[in-house]
């Protein structure tokens, strides 16, 4: 049986995740913030390490500098380890002059490095989900089945089938239908893989792990950009292409509505997710902040990260981020506040324009509900945010609304007295 470390994974760092703007307005989308201290990429490269899977790319291209230096700070093996995190940027060569079209594409434009690195298999894997996996266990079904091609799959329910890549598998796990996405009727009962009658099919987590040389001869052998609508429903002519059955937490936070419950649900009092894990924990860049310090605050259901100050406030159900700033008399509410960068400098003099600026985090008297607050946004005093109905779009100069959800970019400023609601 091959070791594990024949296995080469690549991360795909994802286009210019739309979906989640304007999160992704100034950062690629593995860069976001999630968990009060962590970003999207810490998730499936904790689970390489903790997999004993140390050679791994992160394959990137849009509003890619910060997701460059967290993975350049962050995951540094010493001398005597031979594992490495490598970002394998989107670049110009005599052979290609076009961006990544696709998951597929993306790989397709990096078999170069991939062959320099005489792996044997290649784990493919998605940059925005939120799951804990032990690979061996996908590698040792895919070794033992001496299988081309293993897909991680879970099971869905009727309701959601025409969200995924819904596939069929026979007695022995190996797949035998595949469909992107389907709707018709006739097709989703021929796809029926379990006699469950809430979770009928299974779907694809858009996990791979591919034999090398069947990566290489299909990504040669045709011009498909994806690989779950159109290079693995290909495979199943001539490779021999298995299922992985994978029952735990798994989540894909590709949009604000799910990146919004995602966070929430992890300051429950049972988690959906367990962080605290230390067989296998997840690894961020180490920060040398001091411990967060809470004055006279009523805090029910709240993740707090480090470096932060609470002053006579009340929280309830919210995520808050690494040197979070909440002055006395505000109330917050359902909401995901993702910190700082540094702290507030010296305050200006008194005849700047600087002065009439909110500092970094948020003023007094504030009342926020239901809203992502970014890092280093400046909340002024007597500030008011309540949801949308789910479904409303707006933006503003300051301030965005998706599916409902109030989102306070960036670096914005939300002056004093600012009222955002329905």
């Amino acid at each position: 049986m091959p070791a594990y470390d024949s296995i080469l994974a690549v991360i795909l760092g994802g286009g210019r995740g739309s979906r989640l703007y304007p999160l992704t307005k100034q950062r690629s989308k593995p860069a976001v913030p999630v968990a009060g201290k962590y970003r999207l990429i810490d998730i499936p490269i904790s689970n390489c390490i903790n997999s004993g899977i140390y050679r791994v790319a992160v394959l990137t291209q849009f509003n890619s500098v910060s997701l460059h230096r967290h993975i350049t700070q962050t995951y540094v093996f010493d001398h005597f380890h031979t594992g490495w995190v490598n970002i394998w940027a989107a670049e110009q060569t005599m052979e290609n002059t076009s961006w990544y079209q696709g998951t597929a594409d993306a790989v397709r434009k990096q078999l170069l490095q991939i062959r320099s690195t005489r792996a044997e298999h290649v784990l493919i894997l998605a940059g925005d989900h939120l799951y804990r996996m032990d690979y061996n266990k996908m590698a040792d079904l895919h070794f033992d089945n001496k299988a081309d091609i293993t897909v991680a799959v879970q099971p869905v329910p009727a309701t959601d089938a025409s969200r995924y890549g819904i596939l069929k598998v026979n007695e022995g796990n190996r797949i035998v239908r595949f469909a992107e996405k389907p709707k018709d009727p006739q097709l989703l009962a021929e796809l029926v893989s379990r006699d469950d009658p809430v979770q009928p099919y299974l779907g694809s987590m858009g996990i791979y792990l591919f034999r090398t040389k069947a990566l290489i001869d299909l990504l040669e052998s045709t011009s498909f950009d994806d690989f779950g609508a159109q290079i693995i429903p290909h495979a199943l002519q001539d490779y021999n292409v298995y299922g992985f059955y994978f029952n735990g937490y798994w989540v894909d936070i590709g949009t604000i509505r799910s990146f919004y419950e995602t966070n929430l649900a992890l300051a429950d009092p049972n988690p959906p997710f367990d962080l605290y894990n230390p067989a296998k924990p997840i690894y961020s860049h180490p920060r040398f902040l001091p411990g967060s310090i809470i004055h006279n605050c009523v805090l029910e259901n709240v993740m707090l990260a480090e470096g932060s100050t609470l002053q006579h406030c009340e929280i309830r159900h919210s995520v808050v981020g690494l040197r979070s700033q909440i002055m006395h008399g505000t109330t917050m509410v359902d909401t995901i506040m993702m910190g700082a960068d540094y702290y507030n400098q010296a305050a200006p003099s008194e005849d700047s324009t600087e002065a009439e600026r909110p500092p970094i985090g948020i003023g007094s008297n504030c009342f926020i509900q239901g809203a992502i607050i970014d890092k280093n946004a400046r909340v002024g005093n007597n500030v008011v945010v309540r949801p949308f109905p789910r479904g409303t779009e707006l933006e503003t100069e300051n301030w965005v609304v998706q599916d409902g959800i109030v989102v306070i970019p960036k670096n914005a400023v939300i002056p004093h007295g600012t009222v955002i609601a329905p």
